[in-house]
């Protein structure tokens, strides 16, 4: 059969899939070409996404197999599946041309059904990272976070709370866990586990676990605060990169997202398996934290952000609670200020957790609060 009539019925099929397939809006705009793409994947696509997705996403952050070397590029389809790399041109205007150039050819040959050209300000397809990341070392943060070097051994005093002291230090991420579960439990905040676990992933992606880490976007510390979000938590600005006031407020925020996501996820998914669907939430709260909690109550609405969770929901069997959590930023991206970048941040977050736990795999046990109490004075010790 001519290969132009093989590509025209595998497109039909794509687009024909109609239970399985995103729908558009009568009113929704035309889509960028690069998310037409997006709009015409099926649902179905999302099975086994988040594993496909999170093998290329660790290669970029830990400096693995196609990404040893940091002068390339990787490609990967709609599916998150690895198609091919390539090392860096000189310029990057010659990057470019041949990214453009490889993605015809991964067309030409049948490996996708469509391509995309991209430009500096333009997405193309198939999808491109670049290996080197240099604001990322997650191994030079994780010898931060547990305290590798003395030096980066912290202690402070907080609202009522002690962690470690100036002549006994701990690893950063004891006294992360520390305060977070002691303001977790002053507030009658259970986050589980999981959430708990996560949150040291989220330093990680966040800062590298520094506290002097500072944001174009203003924001601030080591977990990326903005002033208004720190001002609101009654933070002190003296006090706005100390790192147990960071995590305090942190709480807060989480707490506050609880208490909205919670009754909204549970009317669309609260029919899932315990498991699934406690593994699902934690996840998608991780997530309120990065694009905030108004975007996730969309995704979980009746209007036309909401079509993937309504799909989701009604064939829940097929998937796991890690491809549902990125099927509904991946089939949302253009909508509501969702991009690859919101794609990326659960994938990422949970890589750093899982390497975080490799190396310490005691503070992944089952967290309890540890803080010695205090005066109630705020100390400037961290």
């Amino acid at each position: 059969m001519h290969t132009g009539i093989v590509r025209l019925l595998h497109h039909c099929l794509l687009t024909m899939v109609l239970i399985t397939s995103p729908l558009h809006a009568d009113n929704e705009p035309t889509p960028a070409p690069w998310l037409q793409v997006i709009r015409d994947t099926p649902y179905v696509f999302s099975d086994g996404f988040y594993q496909n997705i999170s093998i290329i996403r660790r290669w970029v952050l830990l400096e693995q197999s196609y990404c040893e070397q940091p002068d390339r590029h990787i490609l990967f389809d709609q599916r998150g599946r690895f198609l091919t790399w390539f090392e860096n041109e000189a310029s990057v205007a010659e990057n470019q041309e041949r990214l453009n150039r490889i993605r015809e050819q991964l067309y030409r040959d049948e490996r996708v059904h469509r391509w995309v050209g991209g430009a500096a300000s333009e997405t193309g397809y198939p999808f491109a990272l670049r290996c080197d990341q240099p604001h990322v070392d997650l191994n030079a943060a994780i010898d931060r976070l547990l305290g590798t070097e003395q030096e980066d051994r912290v202690w402070g005093t907080w609202d009522g709370m002690v962690a470690g002291s100036e002549q006994n230090p701990i690893p950063l991420i004891d006294l992360v866990q520390q305060v977070f579960q002691d303001k977790a439990e002053r507030q009658g905040f259970d986050p589980g586990d999981a959430v708990v676990q996560a949150f040291v992933g989220q330093i990680l992606i966040e800062s590298g676990a520094r506290k002097e880490s500072f944001s174009a976007a203003q924001a601030v510390g080591l977990l990326q605060l903005r002033p208004e979000v720190l001002g609101d938590c009654e933070i002190a600005e003296r006090f706005h990169l100390h790192r147990m006031a960071q995590v305090d407020c942190a709480v807060r925020l989480y707490q506050q997202n609880d208490r909205n996501l919670r009754p909204v996820f549970e009317r669309r998914f609260g029919h899932l398996p315990d498991a699934q669907r406690e593994q699902l939430y934690s996840l998608l709260l991780v997530q309120a934290y990065h694009g905030g909690i108004g975007r996730m109550m969309q995704l979980l609405g009746e209007d036309e952000p909401g079509a993937a969770a309504r799909q989701f929901a009604r064939d829940a069997e097929r998937y796991s609670a890690e491809d549902i959590a990125l099927g509904l930023v991946f089939h949302n991206m253009g909508r509501i200020s969702l991009g690859l970048d919101s794609l990326y941040y659960l994938v990422d977050v949970s890589i750093a957790t899982e390497a975080a736990c490799t190396a310490r795999p005691d503070a992944c046990e089952p967290v309890t609060s540890a803080t010695q109490s205090t005066s109630s004075d705020p100390v400037q010790s961290d």
